[in-house]
C-alpha cells in the first residue's frame, strides 16, 4: 500500500518590473487644419532617410491586417515580475522535493505575516507523527520571491526549530539562507553557533565584518577569544560607562576577562534572563548553568562529553520526545555503560539494557521476561514511539505468545512497519478497540463503528471523506504550507480530545496524500488510550 511522508523546502528572491505593452501611436499626418503647437518646432519632425518602399496594395477580402489587436476589456494587463539579472528566486531548505514530495512553492500564495504568526503560535504538538510532519514542513526546500519575506520566514522557521531543540538543523538552515553575511540573520546564526559549540566560526566572521552584529557582548566575547584582550577590555569599560548591557551580563563578562580577580569570589547568581551568549559565558568561567529549567534548545549542550552521563541521558530523552534527536542516538546513550545507581532514570536505563541483551540472545523466554518492564518504563517516560522504532526490527523476529505477543504487536504498530505488524497480528486482542486499531493500520474502516468517541472519530476518517473543505481549497489556491500548519494545529487539538478537530485533521492529511502521517498519528492516539 502506498504511503508517503511529506516534507520540506527553500525560499527565493525576485523583484523587477518588466513593463506594460501599449500600442505605438501612428505618425502625425500633415494637416493644415490641425491646431499649431505652442512650440512650433514640435510640429516639424526631423526628416527621415529616404528608403525605397514596396508597392502598397489594398488588402483583399478576408486578408489579415497587420495591426495590434483591439483590447476586449478595459482592465489593466497582468504584469510579470522577475529579477533583472535573470537569477532564480532564492531557495532555502535542507530536504529536497524528491524526499518530501512537497514542491518548493508551498508558501507561494500565502502572506508572509500570516505564515510567521502560524509558525510562531503553533504549540507543542505532543504527538511524534505530528512532530515529524512539522520538521518536514520547516526543513523542506521552499522558494520565496521577496528577500525580506524570505528572511522573515527563515527566522520564523529557525526559531521554531530552536523551540523544538533542533539546533543543528536550525544552524544549517540559517547558514544556507546567508546567516554568515546577512545582518538580518547574523545574530540568529551566532546564537545557534553558541548553542552548538561552534562559536569560533562566528568570531572569525565578526572580526572580518564587525558591522554584521550590534551585540556588544558578542563583540567583547569574540575579541577575547581571538586574543585581543585590550579591545575586549576597552569595549567592556565603554559598555559599563554607557550602560549598554544589563548588569548581569557585565558581571559575567568581567569574570570572563579577569578570572584572576575573582578567583575566590562566590559564584554568580543565576541571571533572570539567559541567552545563548550568557549560557556559554557561564560555562566558560566554570559555573555551567543546568539546562533543565531552560528552553529545550539549551539541552543540546548537555549531549557533549563535557557533561556527566546522567545529564546526557536527561537531555537526550528531552530532545527525543520533541523529535529533535534520532532514536538510535538515545539507544546508544542508554547502552553506553552500566548504571552505577538506582531509581529514576537509572531504573529505565537498566530495564532497556536488560531487554537489549535479551534480544541479542534471541531467546523468546528472555525477551518475554524483560520486555514488560522496559516497555512500561518507556511508556511512562513518553518515549514509546522511539523505543518501538529502535527495537521493532529485532523484536519482530522473536516468536512470542500470550501477553508478550500483545506487547510485541503494540510495539510493532507504533513502528514504521505498522501495516505489516497489523497483518501479522490480526488475531491478537488489543482491548475494546482492536478492530479499529488493526483496520487503521491497513488504511481501512472497521466493520462496526465503536461507541468510544475518540475511536469513532478515527473510524469515521477511514470510512469516508472528513477533510476540511476550507483547507483543501487553501491547497488548491497554492497555500499548501499554510494549510499544513492549520492541519497540524487541528491535529494537536484532536490528540487532546477534540474529536471534531481530529476528524478534520486526519481527513485533510489523507486528502493531501499524507496517508502515512494520518495512519501513524491515529495509531499513536488510539494506542495511548490502550490499557497499560
Amino acid at each position: 500500500m502506498n504511503r508517503r511522508v511529506f516534507g520540506w523546502r527553500h525560499l527565493g528572491v525576485c523583484a523587477a518590473v518588466i513593463g506594460v505593452f501599449m500600442p505605438h501611436p501612428a505618425h502625425a499626418q500633415n494637416d493644415t487644419s490641425a491646431p499649431l503647437s505652442a512650440i512650433d518646432w514640435l510640429d516639424k519632425p526631423l526628416p527621415l532617410a529616404r528608403l525605397p518602399r514596396a508597392p502598397q496594395t489594398a488588402p483583399g477580402p478576408g486578408a489579415k491586417i497587420d495591426e495590434p489587436s483591439v483590447a476586449s476589456t478595459g482592465s489593466a494587463p497582468r504584469i510579470t515580475i522577475r529579477p533583472l539579472d535573470g537569477a532564480a528566486p532564492r531557495t532555502v531548505g535542507l530536504v529536497p522535493e524528491t524526499m518530501t514530495g512537497i514542491a518548493p512553492d508551498l508558501w507561494r500564495a500565502s502572506e508572509t505575516g500570516v505564515l510567521v504568526d502560524l509558525i510562531t503560535d503553533l504549540d507543542d504538538l505532543e504527538l511524534p507523527a505530528a512532530n515529524a510532519l512539522l520538521f518536514t514542513v520547516l526543513l523542506a526546500n521552499a522558494t520565496v520571491v521577496d528577500d525580506r519575506a524570505q528572511d522573515a520566514l527563515t527566522r520564523a522557521r529557525v526559531h521554531k526549530l530552536l523551540q523544538l531543540g533542533a539546533v543543528d538543523p536550525g544552524l544549517a538552515l540559517v547558514e544556507q539562507a546567508g546567516g554568515r553575511d546577512d545582518p538580518a540573520l547574523f545574530d540568529l546564526w551566532a546564537d545557534l553557533s553558541l548553542l552548538a559549540g561552534t562559536e569560533d566560526a562566528v568570531c572569525t566572521v565578526l572580526a572580518r565584518a564587525p558591522y554584521l552584529s550590534r551585540n556588544i557582548g558578542l563583540r567583547i566575547f569574540c575579541a577575547a577569544r581571538s586574543g585581543d584582550w585590550d579591545t575586549a577590555a576597552l569595549t567592556l569599560g565603554s559598555a559599563k560607562a554607557l550602560a549598554l548591557l544589563p548588569n548581569e551580563t557585565l558581571d559575567v563578562l568581567d569574570r570572563f576577562l579577569n578570572p584572576d580577580l575573582f578567583e575566590d569570589a562566590a559564584p554568580l547568581p543565576v541571571p533572570r534572563r539567559i541567552d545563548p551568549l550568557t549560557f556559554r559565558l557561564f560555562e566558560t568561567i566554570g559555573e555551567p548553568l543546568p539546562s533543565g529549567p531552560l528552553p529545550r534548545a539549551y539541552a543540546v549542550a548537555d549531549l557533549r562529553d563535557l557533561r556527566g552521563w546522567k545529564s546526557q541521558l536527561q537531555a537526550a530523552e528531552r530532545l527525543t520526545r520533541a523529535g529533535a534527536l534520532p532514536d538510535n542516538r538515545l539507544l546508544g546513550l542508554y547502552t553506553e555503560r552500566k548504571p552505577a545507581a538506582s531509581g529514576g532514570i537509572w531504573d529505565r536505563v537498566d530495564a532497556v539494557q536488560r531487554f537489549d541483551t535479551a534480544l541479542n540472545t534471541r531467546s523468546a523466554e528472555a525477551v518475554a521476561k524483560t520486555m514488560p518492564q522496559a516497555w512500561r518504563a518507556m511508556r511512562d517516560a513518553g518515549l514509546e514511539v522511539s523505543f518501538a522504532a529502535a527495537f521493532h526490527d529485532r523484536l519482530a523476529k522473536i516468536p512470542l505468545t500470550g501477553r508478550a505477543r500483545r506487547t510485541q504487536l503494540e510495539i510493532g504498530l507504533l513502528s514504521p512497519d505498522y501495516e505489516l505488524a497489523a497483518l501479522a497480528g490480526a488475531q491478537v486482542p488489543l482491548g475494546p478497540h482492536t478492530d479499529v486499531i488493526l483496520a487503521t493500520a491497513t488504511g481501512t474502516a472497521a466493520d462496526r463503528a465503536p461507541e468510544d468517541a475518540l475511536a469513532r472519530a478515527v473510524h469515521d476518517v477511514f470510512a469516508g471523506d472528513t477533510a476540511k473543505p476550507d483547507l483543501v481549497a487553501m491547497v488548491r489556491a497554492g497555500r499548501l504550507g499554510e494549510a499544513l500548519l492549520h492541519t497540524l494545529d487541528a491535529l494537536r487539538a484532536g490528540a487532546r480530545g477534540d474529536t471534531g478537530a481530529l476528524r478534520g485533521a486526519l481527513g485533510t492529511l489523507r486528502a493531501l496524500g499524507l496517508e502515512d502521517t494520518a495512519r501513524r498519528a491515529a495509531l499513536q492516539i488510539l494506542l495511548a488510550q490502550a490499557p497499560r
